[in-house]
């Protein structure tokens, strides 16, 4: 089909798939609405999969020709993951009551694919904003002050980061004169700008801490959803635009270690997962910054597994919230073991996985990623990899399960949640276990082919021994980890607290200094005033009357005094 707009063998993009029917959602109701949050992502999964590789799908805009789809292994391969996220995340939530919720998740997941399969910086810009939208709307959905004022805070960001990105795509269009998403390196103040913007959304340093202000205040549903898509699409945008450039695998080392220390500190059972996410992508920027071929293949695979297993967390996590009332604090939590069996296990899975546990999807993705720093020898990166792991151990593959379904007795005995919030967490626990078992198929399906074997009997002794001695480790210091009704400070503390406060003190400061300053001119004005009366009034010097023979007089001395200086100078 050839027009003046389309030119393209593809009919319509995956995308619109999931952006078009978020707006059906509120128009519908019951097992119709049901039928589109189910069925949707299904239709957008198979569109994904009638996908070739190069561009199949472009529009006409101003000067340029877009690319909309630009299929890759790579781009294939996170639009999948999107789409299963999507149908699992929408199973989750079918008796979520907050129709604007469901829309902007769905309308939030259509832009995720949409820039996993952009094949052009301008298309890839208006995804990326439509994402922040739809994720801002998410979060205030969660209808507390609380979940407002984070939205607010988030939005804030992200327009930063957006506008950060704009600035460099505009920059770099005007360098280079294309729009190709290609690769590109942090190597001009356009690509560096570009790089910061799709960092901001990664969680990166120093705004890391967006995401576990905004992330825990959305609805039980609302956090699932959140946890799958900006950081990875962002991952994904890394791994296509930047892969190799070393400062990522610093800032991914540090996103690491970060997540881990303030996911121990923390009491919020959300908060601790919302680190942790960080962490995570921590791993994935890293794998980005070695840029190798098994590195990029690590990174991707991670991501497609890191995607499974923390929305499995946070299933487990919104499961408790929504039979308990809202309870998220591990000091109010405890014993719902036995009340609460299957969403136990849930958690446990994905405690496993996202541990790295042989036999789980984390395993056989997260060792690609220290195998090519080994391989490319960075003893020291993959000496902090191998830490780390242990670090993910202790806080979320021991402390979230433990302080939310074991430790005390809490007293709270309620049941599993509904049919269709267990029927969600036991598939994506069936594919944790699947993929960790048999990862193949996931092989398959990254940008490289790989022959990495992961179940070798060094790597599972030495992972097997890692995990032994950190859980020793977290028992033993148990009586410190137990959790306190604490808060613990953040970066934002400068801009959420420090910051109004400045803006405050400045904002007095400046009002007295601008009294003062009216009170001079009121005193200063007020004195002209009096010597203008002085002198002007009708006693005064200038506006008394002269008579004329005296100012005659006057006249004729001045003048004898002009003919006398006249004739002497």
């Amino acid at each position: 089909m050839t027009s003046d707009l389309l030119n393209t063998s593809f009919v319509v993009s995956p995308s619109f798939i999931l952006i078009f029917g978020a707006f059906l959602l509120p128009v519908v109701g019951g097992w119709a609405r049901s039928v589109l949050l189910l069925g949707l992502p299904l239709l957008t999964l198979g569109a994904i999969w009638q996908v070739g590789d190069g561009v199949q799908l472009t529009a006409n805009f101003l000067d340029y020709q877009l690319e909309l789809v630009d299929g890759s292994n790579l781009s294939r391969l996170f639009a999948t993951i999107f789409a299963i996220m999507a149908f699992a995340g929408g199973l989750f939530a079918l008796n979520q009551t907050r129709v604007m919720e469901l829309s902007a998740a769905f309308a939030y997941a259509g832009s995720a694919i949409g820039v996993a399969l952009a094949g052009d910086l301008i298309t890839v810009f208006m995804y990326w904003e439509l994402m922040a939208v739809g994720s801002t709307i998410v979060v205030w959905s969660g209808r507390t002050e609380a979940s407002g004022r984070a939205a607010m805070r988030y939005a804030l960001i992200h327009l930063l980061g957006g506008v950060v990105l704009m600035i460099g795509v505009i920059a770099y269009i005007q360098e280079t004169g294309s729009i190709d998403f290609v690769a590109m390196g942090a190597n001009s103040f356009a690509t560096w700008a570009i790089l910061i913007g799709f960092l901001i959304n990664t969680g990166a340093p120093p705004l890391s801490a967006w995401l576990p202000d905004a992330y825990p205040e959305a609805s039980w549903s609302g956090t699932v959803f959140l946890s799958a898509f900006t950081t990875k699409t962002a991952v994904y945008v890394l791994l296509v635009g930047f892969a190799g450039e070393q400062i990522l695998i610093w800032i991914g080392t540090y996103m690491i270690f970060y997540g881990i220390i303030y996911a121990l500190l923390e009491n919020d059972m959300r908060r601790i997962l919302s680190y942790s996410i960080i962490n995570q992508v921590g791993f994935m920027v890293v794998g980005a910054g070695i840029g190798t071929e098994m590195a990029i293949n690590g990174a991707a695979a991670h991501a497609f597994t890191h995607i499974i297993y923390k929305a499995l967390l946070l299933m487990s996590a919104g499961s408790v919230m929504y039979m308990t009332g809202g309870k998220r604090k591990c000091t109010d939590l405890g014993g719902l073991f036995q009340s609460m069996p299957l969403t136990t296990i849930a958690g446990i899975v994905g405690a496993l996985a996202i541990s790295s546990f042989p036999w789980t999807s984390g395993f056989v993705s997260k060792s690609m990623t220290n195998q090519a720093a080994y391989d490319g020898g960075m003893m020291v990166v993959w000496l902090c990899l191998l830490a780390a792991s242990a670090g993910v151990f202790l806080h979320a593959g021991i402390k979230f399960p433990w302080f939310v379904f074991f430790q005390k007795d809490s007293g709270l005995r309620p049941k599993d949640p509904p049919w269709n919030m267990r029927a969600a967490m036991i598939l994506f626990s069936v594919l944790c276990i699947w993929i960790g078992v048999q990862p193949g198929p996931l092989y398959a399906l990254l940008p490289y082919p790989t022959d990495y074997q992961p179940y070798t009997s060094a790597h599972v002794y030495e992972m097997l021994q890692l995990l032994l001695y950190a859980g020793l480790a977290f028992f033993v210091l148990l009586p410190m980890l137990k959790r306190k009704l604490t808060i613990a400070l953040d970066f934002d503390w400068f801009y959420r607290k420090l910051a109004v406060e400045m803006a405050r003190s400045l904002t007095l400061t400046t009002s007295k200094f601008l009294g003062g300053c009216a009170w001079v001119q009121d005193k200063l004005v007020n004195a002209l005033i009096d010597l203008a009366s002085h002198h002007h009034n009708p006693r005064g010097v200038l506006a008394r009357t002269t008579p004329a023979g005296v100012m005659v007089f006057w006249v004729v001395i001045l003048l004898f005094a002009y003919l006398v200086m006249y004739l002497f100078i």
